[in-house]
């Protein structure tokens, strides 16, 4: 099933459950696909839905961290909610040896030793790795491999 009907099966399921937290999530969701979709004036296919859940998956990762800073659990408890269920929809998240056993790889392939070449590799490595891992986790772990 693509995601997009997976997301239209999940917004119907939790309108018949009365689930109005996953049903206003889900519609966020669902606005965020409809506004690029506008934008771009093309239906988007699989990738471009995890793109678009990854950045609102971001976002609210950002805003966690703003919260928990500020002391504000109530909003915590509900941004936690909210990434909880947008992560179901996303691929496999990878772990941290994954990813520098990844980055080792793309080194090799690109030749990269110094952090001058941390374009180059960043460029060869985002593509593997692209709505399976965060972007500042990646970029640490590379950062740390071109010391």
């Amino acid at each position: 099933m693509k995601l997009a009907e997976q997301l239209n099966e999940d917004m119907k399921q939790a309108m018949r459950d009365g689930d109005k937290f996953r049903l206003s999530t889900i519609r966020l969701i669902r606005a965020s696909v409809k506004n690029v979709e506008i934008e771009l004036r093309r239906e988007l296919d699989d990738n471009d839905l995890i793109q678009i859940m990854s950045r609102e998956l971001k976002q609210r990762r950002d805003s966690l961290l703003d919260f928990e800073k500020a002391g504000r659990e109530d909003l915590v408890a509900n941004v936690s909610a909210e990434i909880d269920i947008i992560s179901q929809y996303l691929p496999q998240q990878l772990t941290e040896e994954e990813i520098k056993a990844i980055v080792e790889q793309t080194i090799q392939e690109t030749g990269a030793s110094s952090k001058a070449d941390l374009g180059k590799l960043m460029g060869a490595l985002m593509p593997k790795v692209k709505g399976r891992a965060d972007g500042k986790l990646v970029n640490q772990l590379v950062q740390q491999a071109l010391q």
